[in-house]
């Protein structure tokens, strides 16, 4: 399958509300409005009395001429309609069925038509909104939630249940603007959502229910499907009510519980379906293999193997063999499935801006063929259990042991890893002191921006900046470059530069997991005395994340600062760190509130900084440092990356591997010593110390200089190997072990040259055999036939090397005898 098809499939899935939202849902629904209410039934001249007395009054004359004017040329349209209250007529009218369809229209029209538009006729169009709104104010009419997000009129509804509804509540609203991290883009449009919601069900502030907010969020993706503004489906407006204190003590602190975006655990079933699959039978099997495996694995993996063979594998096979219905791939199906499978498509863009397609490897191939061999060989060997369960699916496996090279893709991954780490490593501290300096430079450009004034320039670490001048509130410090004027908030920067410092130094420090790092919080500085001097050593507490394995780490002079500064950062104004809730991204459920390190504000929200948002803020800090690798692009350091570079410097410097394991966690020591990258010059310096470790063991007279007799006792010994039939291999200073019988030597080199004479021994011995046979001296016959034997074995060997000395070519290079004769003859006087 290509990677578009892939994609488009995947973008199917359909997003459900997780376990925990659906019980929340239900512990806090949204309010049901009744048919009737005091104010909707209450007769023309009592609304039209109410609304024309303060607090619905206009500020000035022509505003309470139009208010008043509109108001009754709405009531005289509703009395048109059927009903006995003004909010059944409203339905009737069915101009709150559509929010798209402007309901102006359709009253200028229907009072047009008995001749009722006043002497203003179709001019009162746009300030009918007036009217509508008053009605709404007063909670004479409740449309529809949804209509009134959709519609363009009425507007300013939020100002008008600020003047006749609930000031007081709103008007703290507005104020809480100056607590939070985002501006008035932001805050405005989150008011007007508490207002429309006050409009739909009645009441006032305090009677919004966390219901009413999860109803308005649901009715917003309804009415505005696909990508719209960041602002409109915004959840800010929970955070505002909760801040106020508005929900029960109970209710949820972030409104993200309820987001579709945290969908929590899927059942197996759920997990099939989302790839659509057509065979019925097979998408049965995939969920009922699932649910067998799902007792032994967690949840990170359940999902892993439900997208490797309901996507990767059956739905490919659908895609391209439509109808298919069997486990039992033809030869050319399977062989056409792991090309599709094993490859990718890349579409980038040349010099030119021409699209260029180009076929690459697929890093995760060997995993999923992995994965589909498992499920093969699994019913397999359940078929054995419970043929009448299993059995039938029992087919063949597409996927072969030697499909699968587990050793080669662990060898290239470990060429890979080791590459990069050896590219890293010695970049590191430059890239520390890099981030470290873009961090105080940063705060030092927001410290010297908030002692400027709006317009005015500003000087700080060789950068000169104007503070921007603001039309709106913002909560952030935005200043504008003076010679092309883009706009930075420096306050963001200083915050991302902090933390992406803060993520580095962390990781090379402790060498933990990014997740780990995620989940530090305060209870995990812990400290431990020491029986013997009673001397407090901090320790740092990781939770159990991949191996399920707690650990202690020591947290060294420098961790401990960066620790403080973190501290420092995020605790409030009594001591504490708040406590925040983070989702759990691999088990997919909600972890319990606790006093994260790793958080920052959000609005009015503590909020704990996810994994994408760590490796965005590692992203960030490392291309301000500017480092770039041999091809001039920018160096990518990824989390893990600090993971293999704190294992290979400790073991380099002197750790125990043993140590290592324990402290980065492994169950194995060989992942651990995988994750140490080899350096050429460690495989040197290692051969050599073994050299010297093997001379101190050995005899030092073995390493002085040879005399001259000495060295003329040593060529003597190759100059008397040679024997008739060729050299002798023994080795120097050892005798003959065969008293000089070679025919029978292993040791013998023959001479192709002498093979005729070879040939006249082995003559010579059959007919020795034959003599001592006629003769009957059996002893003297079988010595005889040894000795035929290694003549034939040798002649053999000669064969074979006359045949390769045919095939080779000559390099002219000379024999030892050769160098070391010329190198004792030589006359000193010519050297």
């Amino acid at each position: 399958m290509t990677t578009p098809a892939i994609t488009a499939a995947a973008a199917t899935r359909p997003w459900q509300l997780s376990a925990e939202a659906v019980a929340l849902w239900k512990r806090f629904p949204p309010r049901t409005n009744p048919k009737s209410w005091p104010a909707t039934r209450q007769s023309r001249a009592t609304v039209v009395a109410r609304l024309l007395t303060p607090p619905f009054l206009g500020h000035d004359s022509k505003t309470r001429c139009n208010r008043k004017l509109t108001l009754l040329k709405v009531l005289d349209w509703l009395e048109m309609q059927p009903g006995s209250t003004w909010q059944e007529r409203w339905n009737a009218s069915g101009a709150g069925i559509d929010g798209h369809v402007d309901w102006r229209t359709r009253l200028i029209s229907d009072l047009k038509g008995v001749d009722n538009l006043g002497p203003r006729g179709e001019r009162i169009f746009s300030i009918l909104g007036m009217g509508l709104v008053q009605l709404i104010g007063g909670d004479v009419l409740r449309p529809d939630l949804g209509w009134l997000m959709a519609t363009s009129s009425p507007l300013r509804i939020a100002n008008e249940m600020e003047r006749v509804r609930d000031g007081e509540a709103i008007a703290k609203l507005r104020a809480l603007r100056t607590a939070s991290t985002v501006g008035d883009s932001t805050v405005l449009p989150a008011i007007v959502k508490i207002a429309l919601i006050m409009a739909a069900k009645g009441g006032t502030v305090v009677d919004v229910t966390p219901g009413d907010c999860l109803e308005l969020l649901k009715t917003s993706r309804e009415v505005f499907p696909g990508p719209v503004k960041s602002t409109r489906h915004s959840p800010f407006f929970y955070q505002l009510l909760h801040s106020l204190s508005v929900f029960p003590a109970d209710a949820p602190s972030s409104v993200r519980m309820f987001s579709t975006r945290f969908p929590g655990q899927l059942t197996v079933d759920q997990l099939i379906d989302r790839y659509d699959l057509a065979c019925r039978p097979v998408r049965d099997l995939l969920v009922n293999y699932l649910r067998e495996r799902q007792p032994s694995v967690d949840y990170n993996t359940l999902t892993g193997l439900a997208t490797a063979l309901g996507l990767w594998f059956w739905k490919d096979l659908e895609k391209h063999h439509p109808g298919i219905d069997s486990l039992r791939l033809a030869p050319d199906v399977a062989a056409a499935w792991k090309r599709r499978l094993q490859t990718r498509t890349v579409r980038t863009s040349d010099e030119h801006g021409q699209v260029v397609e180009t076929t690459v490897e697929r890093a995760t191939a060997s995993d999923t063929l992995m994965t589909v061999r498992a499920f093969y060989l699994d019913l397999a060997q359940w078929a054995l259990d419970e043929p009448s369960r299993w059995g039938p699916w029992a087919v063949p496996c597409p996927v072969r042991a030697d499909d699968v090279q587990h050793r080669k893709m662990k060898s290239r991954q470990k060429a890979r890893m080791d590459q990069r780490t050896r590219e890293r490593l010695p970049v590191l501290p430059s890239l520390c002191e890099a981030v470290d300096r873009n961090r105080k430079a940063a705060a030092a450009r927001l410290e010297a921006g908030g002692r400027a004034r709006p317009g005015e320039l500003f000087t700080a670490e060789g950068q000169t900046l104007r503070r921007a001048i603001l039309k709106r509130h913002s909560p952030h410090l935005w200043a504008e470059e003076p010679a092309t004027g883009q706009r930075r908030n420096l306050a963001r920067e200083e915050s991302n530069a902090f933390w992406g410092w803060a993520a580095i130094e962390v990781l090379r420090m402790t060498g933990i997991r990014i997740e780990e790092l995620s989940e530090i919080s305060r209870h995990s500085l812990v400290q431990y005395r020491l029986p013997s001097t009673s001397e407090l050593v901090p320790l740092l507490q990781i939770a159990p994340s991949k191996t399920d394995e707690e650990r202690l780490l020591v947290i060294s002079p420098e961790l401990a600062d960066v620790l403080s500064a973190i501290i420092c950062r995020v605790r409030t104004t009594d001591g504490g760190v708040p406590l925040v809730i983070a989702y759990d991204h691999h088990a997919k459920v909600w972890n319990p509130p606790m006093p994260l390190l790793f958080q920052r504000k959000i609005g009015l929200e503590d909020r704990p900084i996810p994994i994408a948002g760590i490796r965005d803020l590692l992203q960030d800090a490392l291309a301000a440092t500017g480092f770039t690798d041999a091809t001039g692009s920018p160096l990518p350091f990824a989390p893990h990356d600090f993971r293999r570079i704190f294992t290979t410097d400790a073991v380099m410097n002197g750790m125990p591997p043993h140590i290592a394991q324990v402290i980065l966690g492994h169950r194995d020591i060989n992942t651990t010593m995988g994750y140490k990258a080899v350096y050429p010059e460690e495989a040197i310096n290692g051969h050599r110390a073994f050299i010297a470790r093997r001379r101190e063991l050995r005899p030092s007279e073995e390493y002085r200089s040879p005399t001259e007799e000495e060295w003329e006792e040593f060529l003597g010994h190759f100059e008397r190997r040679k024997v008739a039939l060729g050299d002798c291999g023994r080795a120097y200073g050892t005798s003959c072990i065969h008293e000089h019988s070679c025919i029978r030597c292993p040791l013998l080199r023959a001479d192709p040259a002498q093979q005729p004479r070879l040939i006249e021994i082995r003559d010579n011995l059959i007919a020795r055999i034959a003599e001592a046979e006629r003769e009957g001296w059996g002893g003297e016959a079988e010595g005889l036939k040894v000795s035929l034997a290694a003549a034939n074995a040798k002649l053999a060997q000669l064969d074979n090397l006359i045949a390769q000395r045919t095939a080779a070519v000559d390099l002219g290079m000379p024999t030892f005898a050769d160098i070391a004769v010329r190198t004792t003859s030589a006359d000193p006087h010519q050297l």
